[in-house]
């Protein structure tokens, strides 16, 4: 279950870092605040399985590596 919802985190970072490069001229405000969203849920699930502080380095971390 950790592993998947890790796949998920870094699913939502790629799709953030395209939106972020070739995407930014018509990407809407809306569409890139509903990824923040995703991966704040996400980021609560993983927190459900590692805890808060492991979750919270995971997303960051992840983040970081994929979007820059």
């Amino acid at each position: 279950m950790k592993s998947s919802v890790r796949e998920q985190i870094e699913r939502e970072c790629e799709a953030m870092r395209l939106l972020s490069q070739a995407y930014a001229v018509v990407a809407s405000h809306a569409i890139i605040q509903h990824k923040y969203q995703q991966l704040g849920k996400y980021q609560e699930q993983l927190a459900a399985l590692v805890g808060e502080q492991e979750a919270m380095q995971t997303v960051v971390e992840t983040y970081t590596k994929v979007v820059g």
